[in-house]
């Protein structure tokens, strides 16, 4: 009788495991907009802090700089050469 009760409690247990949140920050934007509220979140699709300024007007949001944003594409910067 132990080894069903068990059993069932332990499908119980993984059915209400909550999922995996995806990732908050998007690496492929450099900018984010931090919304706080009831509800606080991010959204990383600003390409400039200007833009996000421009949707963070009136809201209770802060335009943050992206920690894991890919600046990938800079040039590279050539020593000896002024």
């Amino acid at each position: 009788m132990r080894i069903p009760a068990l059993a069932i409690l332990a499908i119980g247990a993984a059915s209400a495991a909550v999922p995996a949140q995806a990732q908050t920050y998007d690496p492929n934007f450099p900018v984010c907009l931090h919304v706080y509220g009831p509800i606080t979140y991010y959204e990383c699709r600003y390409t400039s802090l200007p833009q996000c300024n421009t949707s963070a007007s009136g809201r209770a949001a802060q335009c943050v700089l992206n920690p894991y944003a890919a600046y990938q594409d800079r040039p590279a910067r050539k020593r000896g050469v002024y």
